[in-house]
């Protein structure tokens, strides 16, 4: 039985979907299973990860686990999923932990959730993707009020990766002991500046959408609104600074399923009615 926390997101839904299409036994782990929409075949199960305490029934049986970072006791949560019996544990972080700086927050956090991994005495893969086609869904309501895109960090390329992708890696290591002990760096395939991806989602959409970068006091304030003070900080590190590349195009996702991975193109084109 493999346990995919965070059903309910981007990953965590398409890695359900794969398991059910391929057959594996699988659980999903939601904090509302009421409102989860399971494929057919799948556990749902309800947990919180920052209650390691609770995760009992949620582990019963499980042999793998696909893991989010972050939570608030990585070190109490791994260890229950030690005591569990869970042969492998893939845990998804971000690929700003390669040479990033300790010191950022972001990176801090991905460090530390790969640090309690490794300590855990369970077998482990980590999955370090570039930043997700996904993100586009924040364009919604820009696009739902006109046809004006705005932006932060304009002049900034980033490889995106479809969410579907990094779910066909986590299905194609999970349980597999020659990926135990390694941590694989994705990326989409290639890397395009927000102004290329509003032009294409204008385009699948047939919508005649305009981008415009927005100003960094006014990106600060946007998000200072909705994220905590150092997070913030991190991100203008990354994309203001010039503190992490997200643009270099890997072959990874191919090396490991045997297919390229999807165009933002694609990914637009499988999401369209969602913006519409």
């Amino acid at each position: 039985m493999i346990l995919v926390t965070g059903a309910s997101g981007h990953v965590g839904g398409e890695l359900v979907r794969r398991l059910a299409e391929e057959g594996r036994p699988a659980r999903a782990m939601v904090r509302e299973p009421q409102r989860y929409a399971a494929p057919a075949g799948v556990e749902v199960v309800a947990g919180d990860l920052n209650r390691p305490d609770g995760l009992g029934p949620a582990l019963e049986g499980v042999t793998g686990v696909f893991l989010l970072p972050g939570f608030a006791d990585m070190p109490g949560l791994l260890e229950r999923v030690r005591e569990a019996g869970v042969a492998h544990v893939v845990l998804l972080t971000s690929r700003s932990v390669v040479g990033g700086k300790p010191d950022n927050a972001v990176v801090r956090m991905h460090l530390d959730s790969e640090a309690a991994v490794r300590a855990s005495g369970t077998g482990w893969t980590v999955l370090r993707p570039s930043g997700f086609m996904s993100n586009t869904f924040q364009w919604r309501e820009q696009i739902h009020a006109g046809d004006v895109i705005r932006e932060p960090f304009a002049g900034v390329p980033i490889a995106v990766i479809d969410p579907y992708d990094i779910a066909a890696v986590a299905a194609a290591v999970l349980g597999r002991p020659e990926h135990y002990g390694q941590a694989y760096s994705l990326s989409g395939p290639e890397a395009l500046l927000p102004e290329e991806r509003a032009a294409v989602l204008a385009d699948v959409l047939g919508l005649p959408l305009r981008f415009e970068g927005r100003p960094d006091d006014e990106a600060r304030a946007e998000m200072s609104a909705t994220m905590p003070a150092p997070y913030v900080d991190a991100f203008f590190r990354f994309f203001a600074d010039g503190e992490f590349d997200d643009a270099p195009v890997l072959p990874t996702v191919e090396d490991l399923t045997g297919r390229p991975p999807r165009t933002f193109r694609e990914w637009a084109t499988a999401h369209a009615a969602e913006f519409r």
